[in-house]
């Protein structure tokens, strides 16, 4: 199961440049959450949509069993 912003987009092929210009967040902003760092909440939501994951995915949270 993929867990991280980073592994997310690498697996859907795309760069953090092809992602900037397609939901219109900066590439440091995508940096720096693919670096562990919190984005704010309104971003996070646009980048969940994107790839089609839910944001506790992007975040590298795992589901409790």
């Amino acid at each position: 199961m993929l867990n991280s912003a980073r592994e997310i987009r690498k697996s859907k092929g795309a760069t953090q440049r092809e992602v900037s210009i397609a939901t219109g967040i900066t590439e440091r902003t995508i940096a720096r959450l693919e670096a562990g760092h919190f984005i704010n909440s309104k971003n996070l939501v646009k980048l969940a949509d994107y790839y089609e994951v839910t944001t506790d995915s992007l975040l590298g949270r795992q589901p409790k069993v």
